[in-house]
């Protein structure tokens, strides 16, 4: 039996921007996939271009050279308005800010049934929400959340319809430690749930439950033993 394509692939993947009129190196020949049902980390100190290549990967940007796979379609040389129907159908993004992903004036079950109608697909929100431990706050709105609930929903807005790919920048940047520990919760349960998560971060808490770490050093793939 042929094995199934991994949800998300990159291969040779570079990209700068300008600064001032001159080149600057963000990514170069970054190479990597993320398969269903695992937590991927992406690790590195600031300005290792984690959250470039991340962009790159959720469709938001394109490398300059290289190539992006989600489920084995090839990203790049889609066109705008393609791109943006795959990105919808196909991938999840949390940003690094909570108030950055969430709509204020949706409750939190609405934004899951707003995630999976723009997928296509129906549902009850609430067994998601139940999952992530959210199911009593269904009704409630971003702004009467903690930052970690905030981002727990984010989470779920970003997983409904069943995208196979989730994305997340950061996600525990502007949490305290009983926060992080829930949404590290939230990412293994959703990789359980099928999803390939793909995480950007340098936080021990997060790193301790990733299936693979991959590091990124000056926009290069560092491997170890």
């Amino acid at each position: 039996m042929t094995p199934a394509s991994p949800a998300l692939r990159c291969a040779g993947v570079s990209h700068s921007y300008h600064v001032d009129g001159a080149p600057v190196r963000a990514l170069t020949g970054v190479s990597l996939t993320a398969p269903r049902g695992a937590v991927t980390v992406l690790a590195g100190p600031s300005g290792s271009g984690k959250s470039t290549l991340l962009r790159i990967l959720g469709c938001l940007d394109r490398p300059e050279e290289g190539s992006v796979e989600v489920e084995g379609v090839e990203t790049a040389a889609l066109s705008t308005r393609r791109r943006r129907a795959l990105r919808r159908a196909r991938i999840g993004y949390v940003f690094q800010d909570p108030a950055d992903n969430l709509l204020g004036y949706l409750t939190v079950a609405e934004h899951v049934a707003l995630g999976a109608r723009l997928r296509g697909a129906g549902g009850d929100p609430a067994a998601l929400l139940d999952a992530l431990g959210l199911g009593s706050r269904a009704g409630h709105r971003p702004a009467q959340l903690s930052g970690g609930e905030q981002q727990r929903v984010a989470l779920a807005f970003a997983a409904a319809g069943g995208p196979p790919v989730l994305l997340a920048d950061e996600p525990s940047a502007q949490l305290d430690r009983a926060a992080t520990g829930l949404v590290v919760g939230a990412l293994r349960e959703l990789a359980a749930r099928g999803h390939a998560v793909l995480v950007t971060t340098h936080d021990p808490e997060v790193l301790a439950v990733a299936d693979e770490v991959i590091e990124l050093v000056d926009g290069v793939r560092r491997d170890t033993a």
